[in-house]
Formats: C-alpha cells, sequence, structure tokens
C-alpha cells in the first residue's frame, strides 16, 4: 500500500470481553472483585515484608518485587476493561495504547525475570545451604532485581518504538480488552517483518530463558532431593520451594499456552480467556499462594493483626 493511502489512527477501539451485554454487570462486579483483592493481598505482602525483620531475607526480598510488578501488572489492563464496562465507552488513544502495550510488555518480562532470580535463590538455599548467605548477598540480591527492571525496560522499548513506526488503517477495531502486541500488528497496513522478527528472537529470549533457568535450577534441585535419605528432609526442602513453582507452573502454562500454541483466528476467544488467566488471575492467586503455604508470612500476618488490635484498644 503506498504512502498516500495511508493514515494514523488516532484511537483504537477494545471490543472486551466476549461475553452477552446483560452479562456486562454480573462480570463487572467479578472482575473488580479480583482487581481489588489483587491490589490488596500483593500490597499486603510488600508491608508484611517491610515490617517484619524476619521477612528481611533474599527470599522475600524478591517476592516483594514480583508482588509490586503483579500489582502492575494488573493495573495495566484491568481498570481500562472495568471502566470500557462500565461506561460502554470501548475507544481508546493512540498514545494510551502504546503506553499500555509497553507497560504490559514491561511487566511480562519483570515477571519472568523475577520468577527466575527466586528459582535461583531457592537452588542456591537447598543446594548449598551452608554457602547461602556468603552467596545470596544484598549486593547480588540487588543486582538481579536491577538487571531483571533493566532488561524488561529495554526489551518493552524496543518492540514499542517500532510499532509506532507503523501506520494504521482505516480499521481500528482491537478484539481484545487490551492493546494486545500481535493484535496491534494485525492491524497494520506496514510492512511488519522486522517486528514480528523481533517477537521471535527478543520476545522468545525473554520467556524462554528465564524458563530454562528456573528449569535447570528445579532439576538440579529434584537431584538434591532424591539424595536426601529422610523423607523429613524431603518435605522440608518441597515445602521451601512448593510456593514459587506453583506460581511459575500457573503462569508459564498460560503464557506457553497462549504464545507457543495459539488458536487460529476464528477462535480468539480462546485467546482472551488465556489473557485473563495469567493477566487477571495470576496476580491474584499469588497471595494466597505464597501466604497460606508459608508459614513465616502467616506468623508475620499474625503479628500485624495483634499490633492492630493492640494500637485500637
Amino acid at each position: 500500500m503506498k504512502m498516500e493511502n495511508q493514515s494514523t489512527v488516532s484511537e483504537f477501539l477494545l471490543m472486551g470481553l466476549p461475553i452477552w451485554p446483560g452479562h456486562q454487570g454480573v462480570f463487572f462486579t467479578l472482575f473488580l472483585g479480583m482487581y481489588l483483592t489483587t491490589v490488596l493481598g500483593n500490597l499486603l505482602i510488600i508491608l508484611l515484608i517491610r515490617l517484619d525483620p524476619h521477612l528481611h531475607t533474599p527470599m522475600y526480598f524478591f517476592l516483594s518485587h514480583l508482588a509490586y510488578s503483579d500489582v502492575s501488572f494488573s493495573s495495566v489492563t484491568v481498570p481500562k476493561m472495568l471502566m470500557n464496562m462500565q461506561t460502554q465507552d470501548q475507544s481508546i488513544s493512540y498514545a494510551g495504547c502504546i503506553a499500555q502495550m509497553y507497560f504490559f510488555i514491561f511487566f511480562t518480562g519483570l515477571d519472568d525475570f523475577l520468577l527466575a532470580s527466586m528459582a535461583y535463590d531457592r537452588y542456591v538455599a537447598i543446594c548449598h545451604p551452608l554457602h547461602y548467605t556468603t552467596i545470596m548477598r544484598k549486593g547480588l540480591c540487588t543486582l538481579l532485581v536491577t538487571v531483571s527492571w533493566i532488561l524488561s525496560s529495554a526489551d518493552a522499548l524496543c518492540y514499542t518504538l517500532l510499532l509506532t513506526q507503523l501506520f494504521f488503517c482505516a480499521d481500528n477495531t482491537i478484539p481484545h480488552f487490551f492493546c494486545d502486541p500481535g493484535t496491534l500488528l494485525k492491524l497494520s497496513c506496514s510492512d511488519t517483518s522486522l517486528n514480528e522478527l523481533v517477537i521471535f528472537t527478543v520476545g522468545l529470549a525473554v520467556i524462554t530463558l528465564p524458563l530454562i533457568c528456573i528449569l535447570i535450577s528445579y532439576g538440579r534441585i529434584g537431584a538434591t532431593i532424591l539424595r536426601v535419605p529422610s523423607t523429613k528432609g524431603i518435605c522440608k526442602a518441597l515445602s521451601t520451594c512448593g510456593s514459587h513453582l506453583s506460581v511459575v507452573s500457573l503462569y508459564y502454562g498460560t503464557i506457553i499456552g497462549l504464545y507457543f500454541f495459539p488458536s487460529s483466528s476464528t477462535s480468539s476467544d480462546k485467546d482472551i480467556v488465556a489473557s485473563v488467566m495469567y493477566t487477571v488471575v495470576t496476580p491474584l492467586l499469588n497471595p494466597f499462594i505464597y501466604s497460606l503455604r508459608n508459614r513465616d508470612m502467616k506468623g508475620a500476618l499474625k503479628k500485624l493483626f495483634h499490633k492492630a488490635a493492640v494500637l485500637s484498644q
């Protein structure tokens, strides 16, 4: 298509979730409750880690950053979806769509790198317990988190800058509840071969490299557990990394199902449901997984409630 026949759109239309109009109120209430629970649950984790000195360890340092990332990740898409459901206004400005896509990619990558850092922490704790405090010193933990933020920002910035070079024609309807990067490429009337190459190389690396690190860490953890002669030792090791493994399985399971085994164009509803799983459900479940299965977190929560009860008297 020639340049003179191209035009840059000023806004996009988000079609939202594939639900009947009569059910909008029910789903609005449901997703509002899930979002508020996500925000409050993850902020509670950050508060507990901040206030309890017993939680000032590398594992909880990474967990506090993961909780912040989950709150932000959910806040990138859910509030706009709820506003669209309530006002029936499906429009989002071009700048707003680009910004939403940037932060979506950024916090997706940040989750990937933080989960890999947490897997390495569990590997050192189980496989090298005598050298744990020496290896997982404060400087290394800070470096891992800083590198995670920098790499995630670079990945999101690279893709966003490339997308801003594209032209969009008359069709500005996005069959999704947020500005999904892959869907935006399909709307463009420019040559998207470079963007697709970046998705295939950089995007694939951001997903698979942390996953490989996680699999290697848990492979070595599994080998160490099998060498433990006592059942008590095995149970202790499993309880140490069980919460993290649950989150990894839930998070990567939905991403792999969505991006590595994509649906056909006629069954995009399945992709939207999968997107809801890792943008809404996973951040919602993380506080419950880490709190209900963690003795330290439950102990810190009891202390917080006790202090609150004492102050209220």
